[in-house]
């Protein structure tokens, strides 16, 4: 492009209107080669099956406001948008902003969200096709502003962005969050024995005593993917779902039909485990695979066993990784006791924009001491990691 084309932003209520392939071929142009996405997430697949489903949309406080980028009729850049009445579901938390603002007079609701539902993944979030990446960000980030400003909404938020769009974002006025998560780095281990071996010896020690214990809950744990998924393992798995989602969340946010659409269509980006005792599954978790990536979404259990949550969740996890040959596992959000079992701090990022100078100088101030708060944290967890001195030291 030499600068003088008109590129031409529109905002969509959903995703039906969007033709997959062009969607793709800006959310995961690596697909191309035949090969996964690095995450399935920002797929039209995924994000279809969200609305679909009735999982956001009308009456769930996620109302789809998708954006697309043209340049003389040719999609060049795709961003998943949703106007927020609340900040649920989202796992990089805003409600103290939002309770100050309203203590100030101030209507925090609604507000943008650039995100994936109920997914706190890093990924791309500015989906640019190949070629037009410092255009395509630009206007994905004034067409998103610019939406904000045309509604009066308080402010716009893009969560579990990559690092790299956290950099892009800050150069175009975007105040930067930090967060953290636990992550699951595979150093080229042959097994999970080798894995262990990196550990300190107590570590190594409390793990293998967990997955006995874990494993002799009287049955046996199954991991099934494509065409081994059948309607009766996702009818177990959303009893599984109800129960964590009541307990964490008041109500679960995706709903069955979830569940379907991705047997569907999604079949091959799963990775679900389950304990099968005398054939009947009693606990699960769903993973969702991408391309160097396993990650860690869903739990639940019709059973308590004592140490099953660590096997299905973590160890199995790993498990699947290596035999994969995959880089990393992500466990999702929060949870310090992932560290003893070799999940190490990692640093996440959001971008926030706030329509009230006033108040973006305050949250701005705010952010300069979290990010601080957040490095020195994950400089303290990692000396306490589980590994051995001498590899903590390597890494540094």
């Amino acid at each position: 492009m030499d600068g003088s084309e008109q590129i031409e932003i529109t905002a969509h209520g959903g995703l039906d209107g969007i033709d997959p392939a062009e969607w793709d071929a800006c959310a995961c142009p690596e697909t191309a080669d035949g090969g996964r996405p690095l995450d399935p997430f920002t797929t039209h697949r995924f994000l279809s099956a969200l609305e679909r489903s009735g999982s956001v949309g009308p009456g769930t406080g996620w109302q789809p406001r998708h954006l697309t980028a043209h340049v003389n009729g040719e999609m060049i850049a795709v961003m998943p948008l949703y106007a927020k009445g609340h900040s649920q579901g989202e796992y990089v938390f805003d409600h103290n902003w939002a309770h100050a603002y309203e203590r100030a007079g101030g209507q925090y609701y609604p507000k943008l969200q650039v995100a994936v539902p109920f997914t706190p993944a890093t990924g791309r979030r500015m989906l640019v096709k190949p070629g037009f990446e410092e255009i395509g960000r630009a206007a994905l980030v004034q067409g998103a502003v610019q939406v904000a400003a045309d509604n009066e909404v308080s402010s716009l938020h893009m969560t579990f962005c990559t690092a790299e769009e956290a950099e892009a974002g800050q150069a175009m006025g975007l105040l930067h969050r930090t967060g953290q998560q636990f992550h699951w780095d595979n150093e080229d281990y042959g097994d999970f024995d080798g894995f262990l071996a990196a550990l300190s010896s107590r570590k190594r020690k409390n793990i293998r005593k967990e997955r006995r214990a874990a494993q002799s809950f009287g049955g046996e744990i199954v991991k099934l993917t494509g065409q081994d998924l059948r309607p009766e393992h996702w009818d177990a798995f959303w009893r599984f779902y109800q129960d964590t989602g009541s307990r964490k969340w008041g109500m679960p946010y995706l709903t069955r039909a979830f569940f379907d659409e991705v047997h569907d269509t999604m079949a091959e980006d799963v990775l679900l485990v389950l304990a099968l005792r005398e054939g009947r599954p009693i606990a699960g978790a769903l993973n969702f695979i991408g391309r160097d990536v396993l990650f860690g979404r869903y739990w639940g259990c019709t059973e308590h066993h004592d140490c099953l949550h660590f096997e299905l969740c973590y160890y199995q996890a790993i498990d699947a990784a290596i035999e994969r040959g995959m880089a990393r596992v992500e466990a999702g959000a929060q949870g310090e006791h992932k560290l003893a079992r070799g999940y190490l701090p990692r640093v996440t990022h959001s971008l926030h924009w706030i329509a009230d100078p006033g108040f973006a100088r305050a949250i701005e101030q705010y952010l300069v001491a979290e990010r601080r708060a957040i490095d020195e944290e994950v400089e303290v967890l990692t000396e306490y990691g589980p590994f051995r001195k001498a590899r903590v030291e390597e890494q540094e």
